[in-house]
């Protein structure tokens, strides 16, 4: 399975960690995981969350079975721009519940976390919690196909 990360100055060391964490883990749950890097590449303090954010999201939104992880000072920004790309379900997880949440019920294909507010041992369980839940479907699969049609239309209906 594919993990595309990126990262702005405010979340760049914890996705250099998160790539260490990856190597190391190898598998989880009998899943192969490996990463590709879209940046940021250098801490810059002046680049912006949104090109990183766009550039994972539309990696995932073209690759089904991939997913991303996204970071920045809150994890707020990146969600914000990520959910921008049609098809992308990103959220920001704080602890290894909402972590949880956000693939079980959500079925989230992008996971937000903040440079700032976790240390690397809540970040990397979160993470691996993250990547270690299944989908739930049933009633959840319901309400993600109402946002599917509700997106559809909305795209549909932009201005050319």
């Amino acid at each position: 399975m594919k993990i595309y990360l990126g990262a702005d100055h405010g979340g760049y060391e914890l996705k250099e960690k998160i790539k260490g964490w990856m190597r190391e883990w190898g598998q989880i749950n009998y899943e192969t995981y490996e990463y590709e890097d879209l940046g940021a590449y250098e801490l810059n303090p002046g680049d912006d969350y949104p090109d990183f954010a766009f550039a994972v999201a539309k990696a995932v939104a073209k690759d089904s079975e991939s997913f991303g992880i996204l970071s920045c000072r809150s994890g707020a920004g990146v969600v914000m721009a990520a959910n921008k790309v049609k098809g992308i379900r990103a959220g920001s997880a704080h602890n290894i519940e909402s972590a949880q949440h956000l693939k079980a019920h959500n079925n989230a294909n992008i996971l937000a976390v903040s440079g700032d507010w976790l240390n690397d041992e809540q970040a990397k369980e979160i993470i691996k919690v993250f990547l270690d839940t299944k989908f739930e479907a049933g009633r959840h699969q319901r309400r993600l196909a109402k946002i599917a049609q509700y997106e559809n239309q909305m795209f549909h209906s932009l201005p050319k």
